[in-house]
């Protein structure tokens, strides 16, 4: 048995893979619909919804990312921030030297700590 979190899109998977793979060059992809990714070794399943939703990605869940440095945080923040926003600023806060929190232009929240 296993988890896999799985991400429906509507729209803007193959994007978002793109977007992803620049943020993470060894970043593992079996492309398709349903897609898989690995990244730093966390297994996600994405796929593009056929039918219209009335909901998309929310904040409330978000993929928590443990950077190396905060050099690395900065990098993804740019990366992974851009045309997105910003939920929490780039900054030192009590439970960490260096942490943001970003939503992609695709909706997908990212933390990213070191």
């Amino acid at each position: 048995m296993r988890v896999i979190p799985q991400l429906m899109f509507q729209g803007g998977m193959d994007e978002a893979l793109a977007l992803w793979r620049h943020a993470f060059p060894d970043m593992i992809l079996r492309p398709g619909n349903p897609a898989e990714v690995q990244i730093a070794g966390q297994v996600l399943r994405l796929f593009e919804s056929p039918p219209v939703h009335e909901f998309g990605f929310t904040p409330a869940i978000s993929l928590l990312i443990e950077c190396d440095d905060a050099a690395q945080v900065v990098r993804l923040a740019k990366i992974l921030g851009e045309g997105g926003k910003v939920l929490m600023p780039l900054d030192k806060y009590d439970f960490a030297d260096s942490y943001t929190w970003v939503q992609d232009r695709f909706g997908v929240s990212w933390q990213l700590v070191a």
